[in-house]
């Protein structure tokens, strides 16, 4: 069914076309996406229908958009291989690959880790997050690396989404940066939508908070360190967006980082190493592990014989 969203403008927003000022304070919706919306008849501003992205908004105006229902692309099973880690009842930890999209989305409903896990799991999948994203409790960017949790019943995605929530997850990321990082350290900064381009994260004062914890494991000479991060929290992007806002943007990633890279990573250099949290069988504590792609290590290898 159709949603309705209404919200009032806030004095910074004062002026602006309402094309952006849909985007500031409606995240998931693109100013493209807004513009289509006004031209479907479906944002109004106090009651009047808007027939301009062009239209200027005011402070303290209310403006309403009617979302549309969603066409669902049916999703189907797909017979991929999966490296998977552990496995029981409740829960099964993948290991996944560079490039491999975790859910489907527009542009991506086939090939990914959601189709791949319904084949591997028949019907034994919690739908707490329904029918595009069953069994996914969090998820790493397309081109990460490493151990995800999948929950096989919504028991077990009530029990990881409360852990999640209160942020008592272990998460350990390896990462290779730009430049010399000399200490351990944390950054502590809020992310939140890029203001100017709303397809990636940034820094922003009314963010959500975001904390990394960095460690230096090896540098190599001036150009490069590898590092491990620890989440305390968990935001879309926050060890690129948090390491690119300290002068150390992550190898490979050409959207916080240098658009010419020196190496070929297909992306960013992010590997999620290190997963630990309570079972939502019996509460005890379990912690695994997914070892460096062979990318990675190879390109360990590689910069070592440069120092």
């Amino acid at each position: 069914m159709e949603e309705k969203r209404t919200f009032f403008i806030e004095e910074y927003l004062n002026g602006q076309r309402i094309d952006k000022a849909i985007s500031e304070c409606e995240g998931s919706i693109t100013r493209s996406r807004a513009e289509q919306l006004i031209a479907e008849g479906r944002v109004s501003a106090e009651g009047t229908l808007v027939k301009k992205p062009s239209y200027r908004v005011r402070t303290g105006e209310q403006i309403t958009v009617i979302i549309p229902e969603p066409e669902i692309t049916e999703i189907l099973p797909e017979n991929i291989p999966l490296d998977i880690v552990y496995e029981d009842d409740d829960v099964v930890i993948v290991n996944k690959p560079k490039g491999m999209v975790v859910h489907p989305a527009p542009g991506h409903y086939t090939g990914t880790l959601v189709n791949a896990l319904m084949f591997h799991c028949k019907d034994s999948l919690s739908g707490i997050n329904g029918d595009l994203r069953p069994g996914i409790v969090h998820r790493i960017d397309r081109d990460t690396t490493g151990v995800l949790v999948v929950c096989k019943n919504d028991k077990a995605h009530i029990c990881l989404s409360e852990q999640l929530a209160v942020h008592s997850i272990k998460r350990v990321y390896y990462c290779i940066v730009n430049g010399t990082v000399k200490e351990d350290g944390t950054v502590d900064a809020p992310i939140g939508r890029n203001p100017n381009d709303r397809k990636k994260m940034a820094i922003v004062k009314d963010g959500r908070r975001a904390v990394t914890h960095y460690h230096v494991l090896r540098q190599f000479g001036k150009k490069y360190t590898l590092l491990s991060c620890e989440l305390e929290t968990g935001r879309t992007h926050q060890i690129r967006v948090h390491m690119a806002s300290i002068g150390h943007p992550l190898l490979g990633d050409t959207v916080y980082g240098p658009v010419k890279q020196p190496y070929v990573t297909n992306g960013q250099v992010l590997h999620a190493g290190i997963l630990g949290f309570k079972h939502p069988a019996d509460g005890r504590y379990v912690e695994f592990e997914a070892p460096l792609p062979a990318y990675f290590a190879e390109l360990i290898d590689k910069l070592g014989k440069c120092d």
